[in-house]
């Protein structure tokens, strides 16, 4: 495949900066009308699918809930993900995954190979056992035209402890930021490497021009507004990807509400990173 910025850029171009997460949590499966079984999630999964995958750029499983459902709700997960791909959106699984080594190695094998069941077009990790840790799904993101978007500033008040402890000259989040950036240099249109920044964060003080996509969870249900994206982002708006879930999955299930909501959260972002 073409590298994964280039890909995500043309995408974006064509349907505008919003990812959506999928998220089949058991509370939003109550709230559809469905159980909390894997008869419930393929329902929803899929659901989401149909609705959403013509229309976003980007979609967004969380791993976490197919998970639980054990290896039936894994088999969903694969049939979301290449339906969701055949529909033209770009999936980025939402795993943060974070290893050393032959470990790495072999969750880099499963969700950016490109011929496993799991593979996706980018995939979370989270850096904090170093950044250097991270160097096995780099490699494999670059030889399968994938992208990563490594954690770095979230909103959760237990992030700053690691996020904003100083290191050397900058904080943990800072280091992050120019090891990204470093992977990312003379890129076109940007790199493979992206950071996950919040769009709900009260200030950002670290420079997030990374020449990557920054994927800003937060945004919606979590209290981000395209005015905090304007404010976070104002030098980098066409790199930043917004992520919403509950905001329109609450929608659901009428797929025509769920298209509706989405198209009129696009328009939003549209404006705001104009």
């Amino acid at each position: 495949m073409r590298p994964f910025g280039g890909r995500l850029r043309a995408a974006t171009d064509q349907r505008g900066q919003l990812c959506v997460g999928i998220d089949p949590h058991a509370s939003l499966l109550d709230a559809w009308g469905l159980d909390d079984d894997v008869a419930g999630l393929e329902k929803f999964a899929m659901t989401c699918v149909e609705a959403l995958a013509p229309e976003v750029a980007v979609l967004k499983p969380q791993s976490a809930f197919f998970e639980r459902h054990g290896s039936r709700g894994i088999a969903v997960l694969e049939r979301l993900i290449t339906a969701a791909r055949d529909q033209g959106a770009l999936v980025l699984l939402d795993a943060k995954r974070g290893d050393i080594g032959s470990t790495m190695r072999g969750y880099a094998d499963a969700y950016l190979d490109q011929s496993s069941p799991l593979a996706v077009d980018a995939v979370t990790v989270s850096p904090f056992l170093g950044f250097g840790s991270l160097q096995p799904m780099l490699d494999t993101a670059r030889a399968q035209g994938a992208g990563v978007f490594v954690v770095t500033l979230t909103s959760n008040p237990e992030g700053s402890q690691v996020q904003h402890a100083r290191c050397r000259e900058r904080s943990v989040a800072g280091e992050i930021l120019g090891a990204i950036r470093a992977e990312n240099v003379g890129a076109e249109p940007m790199g493979l490497v992206g950071a996950v920044v919040a769009a709900n964060l009260a200030s950002l003080d670290e420079d997030v021009a990374i020449n990557g996509p920054l994927l800003a969870p937060g945004f919606g249900a979590q209290g981000g507004s395209v005015d905090d994206v304007r404010r976070l982002f104002s030098q980098v708006l066409p790199t930043v990807l917004p992520s919403t879930s509950r905001e329109l999955l609450r929608v659901g299930p009428d797929v025509a509400a769920l298209r509706r909501a989405t198209r009129l959260t696009i328009d939003s972002v549209r404006h705001a990173v104009a």
